[in-house]
Formats: structure tokens, C-alpha cells, sequence
């Protein structure tokens, strides 16, 4: 298939609902409280355990290209949060308090004690409010281009919550779907192409309304809710990666500036904690080079 903005997307998948949404691995559910349905994918049967949470609007196969190589150690789970994937869809919050009590709740229902919590972007910032909410649970965090090293004042808060609403995700055309795909990376890879494909498809899911609103909540959640002031009480083993070619951090048009100040600065707040900054490399680092981040992990557990 040609991926071009000027091309037409044909044969894309049909989707009922986001259930039918196709993943390279196996889908699982739990139930946690409210009889809410939260699904993950799962490999490996080492005896450590990470848990992996995907970024804002994305899903668990964001971690398509990291599962295979660690689960020959580790067992490895990525999940899906409230409202995203094959998760279910209730109206919420959006909250990054709320998703990690929903984290937790899957650990407990599974009967998972410690873990590696790691996360990408949004699911960084939701790793770390895990970490320092319920310090019993996290053993590590691996953070991938981490929401929450970037500060933004009230007014600039003001302006996210304004801005982001569900008609807006609902609205976004074709070929913004594309660019603000290609503006994750540095170079798109073919293997991500399929992000877009599904994010085309997932317009005409009958609950797609409700993938918009936790979309638009998961902001407004992001930007009230900040860690950054709390990163020195974080006490656990922390591993950060970064894009030196994030387009997403910092924000461009808010805070102009470069990535690596961000990255430094929130990693200098937490004590002992190691940064990889990958050069030629987005905001998706994990999957535009796996081959950095699942050796760099494998080390990083191991130590």
C-alpha cells in the first residue's frame, strides 16, 4: 500500500468497535473495579515482570518491537489504558492518578507484587505517579521520552484544556493523521506505518467517541497533574531514554527549545537514575530503535 497523504487508503479494516482493532499478539483481559475490562498482551516466563504503558492516543502495540527480545528474559505485559485499544471506554477522568490506580489494580488482579514499570511519553508521566503513589508496587521504571520533565505555567495549562477537546481528536483529517504520526519520529519507519492505517480505521468504530473524550481528558490530566516538582522523591532505579530529535518535547510552540535541556534537568532531579539520549531519533525512541532501547534495558535489569 502506498502511504501518502495524496493517496487514497484503500482496504483498510473494517472495526465494529476498537475490539477489532488487529495486534500482532494475543489479547487478554482483566477486571478490575467497576467490572471495568482492561486488555494487555503478555510473552515470556522470566522472573521479573515489566509492565509497559503506551503513550497518549496510542496503544499497546507502540511496543511491538521491544516485546519479542525482552520476553526471552523477562515476562513482559503492555496494557492498554481506559478508553484506549481493546481496554474499555468509560467516561473518566483522564487523570494520570486515575490511570495508575487502574495500573495498580490490574498488578493486583493478576497477583503481581513488584514490578518494572516502564512507559512511554504519557505512560512515563503514569509510571512515575505510580512509583511515587504506591512505592510498594514499582521495583524500577524505564521512562521512554517521559511526559512530566516539562514544566508549563497556569496559563499555558489554560490553553491545553481549551484547546484539546473530543471534537477535535474526532475531526482530525486524513492526512493530519499521517503528519502527526511522521512528526513522532525522525525518520518513520515502515514497521509503524500501521499506526496510521488503524487510526484511520478507528473513525468508524462505534466507540470511537469514546477513545476522542479520553484523548482530550488525558491531556487536560497530563498538564494538571504535574510531577515535575517531585522527581527527587523518586527512590526507585530509573532508566530514561530520549529522542535528541524529540518534536513533542519540548513543546515547540509553548516552550522553544531543545530536548536535551529538558532531559538533563528532569533526570538530574532523580537520584541515581541513568539517561540515554539517542541521537537521529523521535519521540517514539523505543520503536525507531529497538535495538538501543531492548539492549539498554536487558542491561539495566540485570544490573
Amino acid at each position: 500500500m502506498v502511504m501518502s497523504s495524496c493517496a487514497p487508503y484503500n482496504n483498510l479494516p473494517t472495526l465494529g468497535t476498537m475490539n477489532d482493532l488487529s495486534y500482532q499478539y494475543d489479547t487478554k483481559y482483566v477486571k478490575i473495579a467497576d467490572n471495568l475490562k482492561i486488555a494487555y498482551i503478555e510473552k515470556g516466563t522470566g522472573p521479573e515482570t515489566i509492565v509497559l504503558i503506551h503513550g497518549l492516543g496510542s496503544y499497546s502495540p507502540a511496543w511491538n518491537r521491544n516485546i519479542d527480545e525482552l520476553s526471552k528474559q523477562f515476562r513482559v505485559m503492555a496494557i492498554d489504558l481506559p478508553g484506549y485499544g481493546k481496554s474499555d471506554k468509560p467516561v473518566h477522568s483522564g487523570r494520570m492518578s486515575y490511570y495508575s490506580s487502574v495500573v495498580v489494580q490490574v498488578l493486583d488482579a493478576l497477583k503481581l507484587d513488584k514490578v518494572i514499570l516502564g512507559g512511554h511519553s504519557m505512560g512515563g508521566q503514569i509510571s512515575m505517579i505510580t512509583a511515587l503513589q504506591y512505592p510498594d508496587k514499582v521495583k524500577k521504571l524505564i521512562l521512554v521520552d517521559p511526559a512530566g520533565f516539562e514544566k508549563f505555567h497556569a496559563g499555558q495549562r489554560k490553553w491545553f484544556k481549551e484547546i484539546m477537546t473530543p471534537n477535535l481528536v474526532k475531526l482530525t483529517t486524513v492526512e493530519a493523521i499521517e503528519s502527526n504520526l511522521a512528526t513522532n519520529f525522525y525518520r518513520l519507519p515502515e514497521e509503524a506505518k500501521f499506526m496510521i492505517t488503524d487510526r484511520i480505521a478507528m473513525r468508524h468504530a462505534s466507540d470511537f467517541d469514546y477513545y476522542c473524550w479520553a484523548v482530550a481528558k488525558s491531556v487536560e490530566g497530563m498538564v494538571e497533574e504535574p510531577v515535575y516538582n517531585k522527581l527527587s522523591d523518586i527512590k526507585v532505579p530509573t532508566l530514561i531514554f530520549f529522542g535528541e530529535n524529540d518534536n513533542l518535547i519540548p513543546n515547540r510552540y509553548l516552550n522553544p527549545g531543545f530536548t536535551k535541556d529538558i532531559a538533563t534537568d528532569g533526570a538530574s532531579k532523580i537520584a541515581g537514575s541513568k539517561l540515554i539520549m539517542v541521537p537521529k531519533c523521535g519521540h517514539f525512541m523505543m520503536f525507531e530503535h529497538p535495538e538501543v532501547f531492548n539492549a539498554e534495558v536487558i542491561k539495566f535489569m540485570n544490573e
